[in-house]
């Protein structure tokens, strides 16, 4: 079965881990392809959506059969163990990925991590950073729409926090060193976006934020 770039791009970033859980995993397809590829022992995937659980059990239904993977009908980190190996969640927003690390009963911080926030990468890093993760990858990918993703792993008793600027917070670190075509055609549209409202008739304050905007952009892209 053919499946999205996405999906491709996401599979590619999963790393060899004993214990795998894929939060909010829709079809099922990383886990598959997990189980498939020999990457992981043991397997939950989860979802909200019972509909989205049953497709991903239908699809994974040898590996329930024999014990490597399991099934979960809840939200966030319900029915996943604070042990598990390597998280991947992907297609929520980045404030609903922090509420799941966040959640009073069932929160924590991965020792391994995939994440793919729809929206808010800046606050999901900043949240990160200032928590205990150490951000291995970091970077703007495009199939259709523009993605981010944020690779990582929980820091290691005494090891120092990264530091990270304002706009590497803003706009991600690898981006800004390396500047992948993805992510500068999406920083090129929004310099579109805001040279267009730039033309309305706007009252004084809001122009100003646009300016400011407009400056921070520029300097994210130049090289």
């Amino acid at each position: 079965m053919s499946v999205s770039k996405r999906i491709r791009t996401l599979c590619g970033l999963l790393a060899p881990a004993k214990t795998f859980a894929d939060v909010g995993c829709d079809h099922g397809y990383c886990t598959q392809y997990m189980l498939e590829n020999g990457l992981c022992e043991q397997a939950i995937f989860s979802d909200v959506s019972k509909g989205s659980l049953q497709k991903a059990e239908v699809l994974l239904a040898p590996y329930v059969a024999a014990g490597r993977a399991t099934g979960v009908l809840g939200d966030g980190f319900y029915g996943v163990p604070s042990t598990v190996d390597e998280v991947l969640i992907a297609g929520m927003g980045g404030s609903e990925i922090l509420s799941i690390l966040t959640d009073e009963k069932h929160g924590f911080l991965p020792k391994s991590f995939v994440f793919q926030p729809m929206l808010n990468a800046d606050k999901l890093r900043r949240w990160l950073i200032e928590n205990g993760a150490c951000i291995t990858r970091d970077f703007t990918f495009q199939d259709g729409k523009y993605y981010d993703v944020i690779c990582g792993r929980r820091l290691a008793d005494g090891e120092a926090k990264q530091t990270y600027t304002e706009m590497e917070i803003e706009f991600g670190k690898e981006n800004l060193a390396t500047l992948p075509t993805a992510f500068v055609g999406r920083v090129e549209k929004q310099l579109r976006d805001v040279e267009r409202y730039l033309q309305s008739n706007l009252q004084e304050d809001s122009r100003a934020e646009l300016l400011r905007r407009k400056a921070r952009l520029q300097e994210a892209i130049q090289k």
